[in-house]
């Protein structure tokens, strides 16, 4: 994979001609930024941006205005790559908070392993029907420890006007739901991205998530996407790296509250 080369696709296509990921929201170019602004509970921030010294700081400031106009919360997707390279701190000084960066990871769909191997009594339960939905959240509660009412709305709002962009799934250990993983696809781009996979801490170990990633593959390969994308935790990155996803940038969220 000639990375240097999937990496400006990525940008081109998952952040510059982005797309909305949310029934209703709508990206838009505000001079050299691309935002999407949605309902509350969907993704509100900035997407991608060509700046430099000279255009930094209006540009910021002009989004800052804006999200508080609309009472979003605001988050600006930052990569080391970006430009300028000091961006990070001039978001700080307009008020932005960091939040734990993020490793981009990217894979070819053709180089990574297809065979789903779970642990004896687990099944997987594929997310086909609204109900469903309530397993997701409740896996990925156990999992992270976090309230997943947010999580919630944005999937059902996904499966009822969008449901051929949404993958999801769920880990059953018998009626008990132990992981939960999605997978957005993103038409007119060769990426798909994979979100969740976060286990319940006695399931852990067990080769749960590296199954959950092997099932979406072999449905990213059906659909015709050439790459997976994945903005791993610290946690996930090593089990990634062994699949064969490369590390290409780091994303830092810097959260902005109007």
């Amino acid at each position: 994979m000639d990375n240097d080369a999937v990496l400006a696709m990525f940008d081109r296509q998952m952040r510059q001609d982005a797309r909305a990921d949310a029934p209703g929201a709508e990206v838009e170019r505000d001079g050299d930024v691309v935002r999407q602004v949605g309902a509350a509970h969907d993704w509100n921030g900035v997407l991608w941006s060509d700046l430099d010294r000279d255009t930094a700081d209006a540009a910021i400031a002009a989004q800052v205005r804006h999200f508080t106009s609309v009472e979003r919360e605001c988050e600006w997707k930052l990569y080391t790559h970006d430009r300028p390279d000091d961006l990070g701190a001039r978001l700080r000084a307009a008020g932005f908070t960091a939040e734990p960066a993020e490793a981009l990871m990217v894979a070819q769909v053709r180089d990574l392993p297809t065979e789903v191997e779970l642990p004896e009594g687990v099944q997987l339960r594929p997310v086909t029907e609204p109900a469903d939905l309530d397993l997701v959240v409740e896996a990925h509660e156990q999992a992270f420890g976090t309230d997943g009412s947010r999580l919630e709305q944005q999937l059902r709002a996904q499966l009822a006007a969008a449901p051929d962009t949404l993958v999801a799934v769920v880990a059953m250990a018998g009626d008990l739901p132990v992981c939960a993983a999605r997978m957005e696809l993103h038409p007119g781009t060769e990426f798909a991205s994979l979100w969740g996979g976060g286990t319940a801490a006695p399931w852990r170990g067990k080769g749960i998530y590296k199954a959950l990633v092997a099932h979406r593959t072999n449905i990213a390969a059906e659909r015709g996407f050439r790459y997976l994308q994945v903005d791993a935790s610290d946690q996930s990155r090593p089990i990634l790296q062994r699949l064969g996803f490369v590390h290409l940038s780091t994303t830092t969220p810097y959260v902005y509250q109007p």
